[in-house]
């Protein structure tokens, strides 16, 4: 469990208060180090100043600052900063390229039924056009590519997952749906919302479409920051549902000097770039989250994502055998290859769950009960500023909780059973 000198340093440097108590909460909401809070503090600052020239050569350099966080997403991913398109959210993310992708009437679009609650909202909104949803059934918490096989059929037009299951921690073989998409021309859309910060993630080794992430969890930027990457290969083939002009190309050298020219005409046909900056609303933007967002993952960039994930695994690990020990049910899987920051456990009952987790509170040590698809229970999220003490800190908490009968499960409203999952329609 020993850390890297230097990441300890950078730790107690970026994070001076993770010592004040045990937040296994990234999951949740993520903690901004100290260098995006400085980012955004200068951000305040800036604008809080009579610029030195002129309102629109302000305007243009928060312009280039924000922009800097495309080509650092861009690294973190295996991507081109060209690929990256600047969004407030994954919510914001996931609906443009839900708008974007070329779906018509009778096409369908698979969705695991444990997904995050936003997937579920997005693509049922399609159905007015008259997409239709198939619900993927999960194994255990599990999203198989076994599984994704059997329900992707020459019907199926996308495939909407999430890398990292919200609540159970699973992540998916990504690489082998790609290909299976791939071989049947499927369009692939991945939510990596609770990998990327945490857990290494290359577009270049493993192709998707479609990667949407919030910022505010794993990548610990600010609110309000999130990403769209777009392959170069789907761009084409998208739709644009936002029309700003600060997302096409200007008539001059820059808009600065179009608004100059007494020609300039609204009603023009403007030419958009090919660039997933397209796909941004282009307007006026959320000029702090990006400077946050850059600066955040500059961090992580500076100490590599394979520490931070080596760092992330190693605790997880260390949490995993404490619970062994205590008589929960963990609901995570312990096959190396579909592990992540996550860890879920459960007593085996929704209301003592809540309970040990507000007993857990009380104590100090901060984690989520979150449930979808009948498969959940406490959610605990170990990322790179935590330490062991956190975990054994939890782990004292819950070995002197009363348990219950190892090995149940809380029951769930409306959850299928497998058999009756084996004789339900694979479509609506």
């Amino acid at each position: 469990m020993a850390l890297h000198q230097a990441l300890q340093r950078a730790v107690r440097a970026e994070f001076p208060s993770v010592g004040q108590a045990a937040y296994l909460d990234t999951a949740c909401i993520g903690i901004a180090p100290r260098t995006a809070v400085r980012a955004v503090r200068d951000f305040v600052d800036q604008v809080h100043q009579v610029p030195p020239d002129s309102g629109t050569a302000h305007h243009g350099r928060l312009n280039r600052a924000r922009d800097a966080a495309r080509p650092r997403v861009a690294e973190l991913i295996g991507a081109q900063a060209r690929d990256i398109a600047l969004m407030e959210s994954a919510t914001h993310a996931l609906n443009t390229a839900a708008l974007a992708l070329p779906l018509a009437s009778g096409d369908v679009v698979a969705v695991p039924e444990t997904e995050y609650i936003q997937m579920g909202v997005t693509w049922s909104q399609l159905e007015s056009r008259g997409v239709k949803i198939c619900r993927i059934p999960h194994e255990d918490g599990s999203i198989t590519v076994d599984t994704i096989d059997r329900y992707l059929d020459f019907h199926v037009s996308a495939l909407a997952l999430s890398s990292v299951q919200w609540t159970t921690g699973f992540r998916a073989d990504i690489a082998s749906i790609s290909e299976l998409c791939r071989e049947r021309g499927i369009m692939l859309l991945v939510d990596g919302a609770q990998h990327i910060g945490a857990v290494p993630f290359d577009v270049s080794r493993t192709p998707v479409d479609v990667l949407v992430s919030s910022g505010h969890k794993w990548l610990n930027s600010p609110f309000g920051t999130g990403f769209l990457y777009l392959s170069p290969g789907i761009r084409p083939r998208l739709n644009r549902p936002l029309h700003g002009f600060f997302a096409a190309d200007p008539p001059a050298a820059t808009w600065g000097e179009a608004f100059l020219r007494p020609d300039t005409d609204p009603f023009q046909e403007f030419t958009y770039t090919d660039d997933a900056r397209a796909w941004e609303t282009g307007g006026t933007a959320n000029y702090p989250g990006g400077i946050g967002l850059s600066a955040a993952v500059d961090l992580i960039l500076a100490h590599g994502i394979d520490e931070v994930w080596a760092r992330v695994f190693s605790l997880t690990e260390h949490l995993l055998e404490g619970l062994l020990r205590t008589g929960v049910h963990i609901v995570t899987p312990r096959a190396v290859e579909h592990r992540s920051g996550i860890v879920t456990f459960t007593t085996g009952h929704n209301a003592s769950d809540i309970a040990l987790a507000e007993r857990l509170s009380a104590s100090g040590v901060a984690v989520s009960v979150r449930y979808s698809g009948g498969m959940g229970g406490i959610r605990v999220s170990c990322h790179w500023f935590n330490s062991p003490a956190d975990v054994d800190r939890l782990l004292a908490t819950v070995s002197g909780a009363p348990q219950a009968r190892r090995g149940r499960r809380p029951a769930a409203r409306g959850v299928r059973s497998p058999a009756q999952r084996s004789t339900a329609s694979r479509h609506p």
